[in-house]
């Protein structure tokens, strides 16, 4: 999913910004400290932006009981502005 905020940057900067949250992969001890993977800072050109993962039942209703757990879990990426969380 995409926030308003990113939506109206227009298609070309979404594509710019989907393409550089897909390609991250700097991960550190730092920005992740419980080897998650689920969340980060990822600067396209001059705008900061933030990705998060959430993880979800199967019914998109509560959170999943076993993250690690695909036949129990939904995982539903939000990209937005740094300024939108």
């Amino acid at each position: 999913m995409i926030t308003p905020g990113i939506q109206a940057l227009g298609d070309g900067a979404v594509a710019r910004v989907l393409t550089a949250v897909a390609a991250f992969d700097a991960f550190t001890n730092d920005n992740d400290p419980y080897g998650e993977h689920d969340c980060a800072i990822v600067p396209v050109n001059d705008i900061q932006v933030l990705f998060k993962i959430d993880y979800y039942d199967r019914d998109l209703v509560y959170h999943s009981p076993d993250p690690g757990d695909p036949a129990v879990t939904q995982r539903i990426m939000v990209v937005m502005l740094a300024s939108e969380y």
